[in-house]
């Protein structure tokens, strides 16, 4: 079996933080129980790009109890969890392809490896892969990273039309890769249907606010040790993220302040209590900035310049390109790692900038990401949305399309359940009442 791993002797630890991750993820696994007895993936061949921690491991056990063939590469250089990637090569037989801290090349020498699997269905955080794919399948060789395009390159064109012909389907998880993939259905180049699993109710509400909100407090905290309490806290962005980091933030005493382009988002953290104002302005006060905006460039060259000595800066979106580190270099007169996780840029102003995790999400770099109980309903709209794909593709477009609605109802039916909470139902005259018309007098 193929692999590329930190070290396979960090297994045990990952079987066990894995158990731990299980114990709160009650959903998963009752999906996972159904999927043991009844199979309905077997055949299926599936390459999934993923943030590799202990609840994708959890998400892992439930696909291949399913019957699925699998392979699982890193979505974010900074994201992986090495002993639990160690834990599914040892114990699970599974070729993952990931390493905490892995460089450009090597990230995207494990994205063609996942392409090598030749998959059936893909399962993306950002869209990396399915964007490699259909590069490939677009023949636009010059938007592929040099691995991926040598690999590509070398197939036979049989071979790349049997890859092509062979992805019947994909799911998305997270914000940045559903907009990429409407981008796609869009100028008409999505060569299958993709299920966007961050768009459900029971993910987006939860996973977004209350699990970004956490983990990315809890990343800067395990990265600086400074307090909250007192500090002047820039978010960029408002979307189900931004509304999460704030309330954290808020909670914990700082002083937040919300910049936003969306008027409409705007005008809701206004109403929910928080400052809002322009990045430029923002620059200018903050003590500590974190972008969740899923853009480009939300904080550049000239914010920087504008910000106090020893300001913080981080990024809870999904590429590092939110911030302008480009731009930051070219003001920079001297840089040093001061503690893990935490880089000095010295500015020609003579000021100081504390960068965190390299500009990548901080709440997987320095923290362990979103909370077990909440990646529990994540992974369970994945399991049960791969599972819907496999039974109605052929009735499908290439398009994107939400998570049906009775399925996202079911999860959290089951979390209720799990929780032992149990709540009302519509009486028959309250259905009627609701289905017609000409009752609403």
């Amino acid at each position: 079996m193929d692999y590329d791993i930190k070290d396979i002797s960090l297994a045990e630890k990952g079987r066990l933080r894995m158990e731990w991750a299980e114990m709160a993820m009650p959903v998963t696994k009752s999906i996972r129980n159904r999927f043991e007895k009844e199979k309905p993936l077997k055949g299926i061949r599936l390459s999934a790009c993923l943030h590799v921690t202990t609840e994708t491991a959890v998400l892992m056990r439930t696909l291949l109890a399913g019957g699925a063939q699998l392979t699982l590469c890193a979505s974010n250089p900074l994201s992986t969890q090495d002993d639990v990637a160690a834990y599914l090569v040892k114990e699970l037989n599974l070729p993952v392809f990931a390493i905490k801290g892995e460089e450009s090349d090597t990230y995207y020498g494990h994205i063609q490896k996942a392409l090598a699997f030749f998959p059936n269905l893909t399962m993306d955080d950002g869209a990396d892969l399915v964007s490699s794919f259909h590069f490939i399948a677009l023949e636009k060789w010059g938007e592929l990273s040099p691995s991926v395009r040598k690999w590509a390159e070398g197939l036979s064109k049989p071979k790349r039309e049997e890859m092509i012909e062979g992805l019947i389907g994909g799911t998305e998880e997270t914000t940045t890769g559903v907009i990429r993939l409407r981008s796609m259905e869009r100028t008409g180049v999505l060569k299958f249907p993709i299920v966007a699993v961050n768009d459900a109710e029971t993910k987006h509400f939860f996973d977004n606010r209350y699990g970004t909100g956490q983990s990315t407090i809890d990343g800067i905290i395990r990265a600086t040790n400074r307090l909250m309490a007192g500090a002047t806290f820039i978010v960029s962005g408002y979307g189900w993220c931004g509304k999460g980091l704030s309330m954290r933030a808020k909670g914990m005493g700082a002083n937040v302040i919300v910049t936003e382009v969306s008027p409409l988002r705007a005008l809701e953290a206004v109403m929910d209590g928080y400052r809002v104002m322009p990045i430029d302005q923002a620059a200018e006060v903050g003590d500590i900035f974190c972008t969740v905006s899923g853009n480009v460039n939300v904080i550049r060259k000239e914010h920087f310049l504008k910000m106090k000595d020893r300001a913080i800066v981080a990024n809870s979106g999904h590429f590092n390109v939110e911030l302008d580190l480009e731009g930051l270099s070219e003001v920079t007169v001297s840089r040093r790692e001061i503690r893990d996780y935490v880089e000095e840029f010295h500015l020609n102003n003579d000021r100081r900038i504390y960068l965190l995790g390299e500009g990548r999400l901080i709440n997987l770099a320095s923290a362990e990401g979103h909370p077990s109980s909440v990646m529990d309903m994540s992974f369970a709209n994945q399991a049960l949305a791969i599972e819907y794909l496999v039974k109605h593709h052929r009735s499908l477009e290439k398009k994107v399309y939400p998570v049906p609605p009775e399925i996202d109802q079911e999860i959290a039916r089951m979390k209720l359940q799990s929780m032992g909470i149990q709540i009302d139902f519509l009486t028959e005259e309250q259905r009627d009442y609701l289905s017609s018309w000409e009752k609403g007098t």
